[in-house]
């Protein structure tokens, strides 16, 4: 089996840090650790408001994405048969290009903090070998949000593979959005299509 990313102790200290609804025995599940670590992260970064700017809020969030999140293999799922075609040069710069987006993506829309909170649902749903961890994003002003996440099982541990937001998978969306990109341009165009992304999100 493979070893645990997240210990007890800094996956205690997370649901200290944030405002964050998770039972006992959804936490010791291990494949929850890493949405209670993203969760803290964000929290963390809304409370750094737009007053630290994108850039440090990316910097900040960077870490959590890497260990929350299994970014290579996102990748290839987002490109999908593509793939296997590609120098590893080029997909060694879709992967970077991928992880700097998804960075972006969460400074830029989780810049302000107005004693939002997460929750996390009772049950960890089993999914042909991954696993389903509901959340809700609860805001005062607002009405909830529900996402979820998929994770798998690798050599690090548990990984979040893809994003349903209001039940919308993130990944389905992105490889939709690829594919004309990669038809037409293949790799490199992707990339610098992934980089545009990324640095409009930074500004």
């Amino acid at each position: 089996m493979a070893t645990m990313q997240f210990p007890l102790f800094p996956l205690v200290a997370a649901l200290i840090a944030c405002p964050l609804a998770v039972t006992a025995q959804v936490a010791a599940d291990p494949a929850v650790a890493p949405v209670v670590a993203l969760d803290a992260g964000l929290i963390a970064i809304m409370k750094a408001g737009a007053r630290a700017g994108s850039s440090a809020r990316s910097a900040q969030i960077g870490p959590v994405v890497d260990r929350s999140f299994d970014i290579p293999l996102m990748t290839r799922l987002a490109v999908g048969p593509a793939w296997t075609g590609f120098a590893p040069a080029d997909q060694a710069a879709l992967v970077t290009a991928f992880r700097r987006l998804t960075v972006s993506t969460y400074a830029r829309n989780f810049d302000g903090y107005s004693g939002q909170s997460f929750t996390i649902a009772s049950k960890v749903e089993a999914r042909a070998g991954d696993r389903l961890v509901r959340t809700t994003l609860n805001d005062p002003s607002d009405a909830p949000v529900a996402i979820a996440y998929r994770l798998r099982q690798g050599p690090d541990g548990w990984r979040i593979i893809d994003v349903f937001y209001r039940s919308i998978s993130q990944l389905t969306t992105r490889r939709s959005d690829f594919a004309s990109i990669l038809q037409q341009g293949g790799a490199k165009a992707l990339t610098a299509h992934l980089d545009a992304m990324a640095a409009k999100g930074a500004g």
